[in-house]
């Protein structure tokens, strides 16, 4: 079978955890495993669906399925998607897994490498240990990785970036590239070509994990002050630590998105990736209104996320929307819904300067090697993504 991800593989840096040859070869096996069933069993779930349930529902109803909710009641009694789904699901837990054991075999040792600094560092590095972890974190393991971004299992603990960092790319099956950055670069890509006279001097990045998509804002602006923010110590200590090695000059600080320490009008553009559908509306409401806040005369904010499901077909809508109910992520079909125009303008931003669009990916895998749809179980499969945000 060619893999999806052929001849991309993870790049290697300082603190990436080793493996024996046992370790890499199950990490790849689960690869493996989620590239089976995007090319070979997901599709039959629109096969069952187009020659069994659609029709069914029409001859019931006199008309075809209008939501996702009523394909969703359809599809669930079905065996392929009973199969298909629950497959995912294993193959989510089997990434977990063979992320953790290299991680657990040498915990300590990979800790020290993680907290080793150079004699001169480039960028910073500032923790809270008062800082309350918001209840949307702590309620589930999100995305089903054990303990989620901020459990520390160990003092001064970064494995939860260790596990994540290697996650990432068997989860995107390599279809993010290298460094697993394809988002952060998707955005500068987009900048450079639809604002290229934007010159941010301060860019700000909200919930930025290990800093995959952090990295490609220090290199398209070498001459910005960068900060990025997290409330997981242990993703903001690896993500310092895998800078460094990089030669990138990025700011971390743990703070929580809602309400974080900058002063008004302090940055020339906000982002965030991935990171919308991972809080509470509430929640979402203050990241709005604190990017307002933050955002200087002429400033952009901009968020990365999978497509909305607004437009969308019902059935490619219930797909996507596999993760809410099959991989701990509570808020994601309401992240998918939002009134974004209304959600501008009740955080004080002009919502005639709104924007929202599809973007190319900045990584290109052959047109072939890609699902070319975004789809439960294939996360930037589509080569495109979706971004909403507003210029001040």
């Amino acid at each position: 079978m060619n893999s999806l991800a052929e001849n991309h593989a993870q790049a290697e840096h300082r603190v990436l955890p080793p493996t024996t040859h046992d370790e890499f070869a199950r990490q790849e096996f689960v690869r493996s495993f989620k590239e089976h069933l995007v090319k070979h069993v997901h599709g039959g779930n629109r096969a069952v669906y187009e020659a069994k349930v659609k029709p069914a529902f029409q001859q019931q109803h006199q008309r075809a399925p209008q939501t996702r909710f009523e394909v969703r009641d359809a599809m669930v009694r079905e065996p392929h998607y009973q199969m298909f789904s629950t497959l995912l699901r294993t193959s989510q837990e089997m990434m977990w897994s063979s992320c953790q054991i290299p991680v657990q075999r040498n915990l300590s040792a990979l800790n020290k490498a993680v907290a080793k600094r150079p004699k001169k560092t480039r960028g910073t590095l500032t923790l809270d240990a008062t800082l309350e972890t918001p209840k949307y974190h702590t309620a589930v393991d999100i995305h089903c990785q054990p303990g989620g971004y901020h459990t520390e299992f160990v003092a001064d603990d970064a494995s939860a970036g260790m596990v994540y960092d290697r996650a990432v790319h068997l989860y995107a099956m390599g279809q993010m590239g290298p460094y697993n950055n394809d988002i952060g670069a998707s955005i500068v890509g987009w900048l450079k070509h639809q604002h290229p006279t934007f010159k941010p001097r301060r860019i700000l990045d909200l919930g930025c994990s290990v800093g995959h998509s952090t990295v490609p804002y220090a290199e398209a602006f070498p001459k910005a002050e960068i900060h990025a923010i997290d409330v997981a110590a242990p993703m903001l200590r690896y993500a310092h630590a895998r800078a460094e090695d990089l030669g990138v000059r990025i700011h971390y600080s743990q703070q929580n998105a809602e309400h974080t320490n900058f002063a008004d009008g302090s940055f020339d553009l906000v982002v965030s990736h991935i990171l919308l559908h991972e809080t509470s509306q509430t929640a979402l409401q203050n990241i709005m209104r604190e990017c307002q806040r933050l955002l200087g005369t002429g400033g952009l904010m901009v968020h990365a996320e999978t497509p909305p499901y607004k437009g969308m077909d019902p059935f490619d809508a219930f797909l996507l929307d596999w993760d809410t109910r099959n991989n701990n992520e509570p808020f994601w079909a309401r992240s998918h819904e939002v009134d974004l125009r209304a959600l501008s303008q009740q955080a004080g931003f002009d919502p005639d300067l709104k924007f929202e669009e599809l973007i190319p990916s900045a990584f290109q895998i052959a047109k072939a090697q890609r699902s070319n749809k975004f789809q439960g179980g294939d996360f930037g499969g589509g080569g495109l993504w979706f971004i909403y945000g507003n210029r001040k």
